[in-house]
């Protein structure tokens, strides 16, 4: 019976080690395909945010995470320019009535590949700078740290009311001519947006 009991034991140690291998190489085998999924389509997502008076002058503070889906890839290097766009809202809080926005702030960079020096060129569209990458990482890290940006005039917010921020970064396709723009409308990997970052300012 000692024996019988044994044997049974150690099959059933067995069973339960095979069951919690397997479960492992489905649990790993789910997750590669999950980030071969967000590789493929493209990662857009702001980190953190903050934003605080400096000089009289609120600034932003963020950190995005930033991954171009396959297509979009392919497209920048085959010589077709790429948007991305920071979009900032500053909205006033109101007990009795809704929220009223009081800025927004709209921020393009150009992202662009050149095959004859192998480079990534990236132009801030509003102030006209622009930065040299060797590698597209670099380049997207490089969007991906915000520090230091001009928002809004402290002395056009009012002290006794409160106020709330709210970020998101996403691939524009508003350049590109209508057709293009139709056609990027129904491909999922040229959807590339963020969601809404949202925080109340602390002053």
């Amino acid at each position: 019976m000692t024996h019988r009991l044994q044997a049974l034991k150690a099959s059933f140690l067995l069973a339960a080690a095979m069951a919690i291998a397997s479960a492992g190489a489905m649990l790993i085998s789910s997750s590669a395909a999950a980030q071969e999924d967000v590789q493929r389509g493209g990662y857009f997502n702001v980190r953190s945010a903050n934003a605080a008076i400096d000089d009289g002058v609120l600034e932003l503070d963020a950190r995005l995470q930033l991954l171009l889906s396959n297509e979009a890839n392919d497209a920048l290097t085959s010589g077709v320019p790429l948007t991305i766009e920071l979009q900032l809202d500053v909205i006033r809080m109101r007990r009795f009535m809704p929220d009223a926005g009081v800025a927004e702030l709209r921020v393009q960079h150009e992202l662009e590949y050149r095959p004859l020096s192998q480079r990534y060129i990236v132009r801030n569209l509003n102030s006209g700078e622009q930065e040299s990458f060797a590698t597209l990482y670099s380049a997207l890290n490089n969007l991906g740290r915000v520090q230091g940006l001009p928002i809004i005039d402290e002395s056009l917010l009012d002290a006794n009311s409160n106020y709330r921020l709210r970020l998101r970064a996403l691939l524009s396709t508003q350049q590109y001519p209508a057709p293009l723009r139709m056609l990027f409308f129904w491909r999922d990997q040229w959807q590339l947006a963020s969601d809404w970052y949202e925080w109340r300012l602390e002053r």
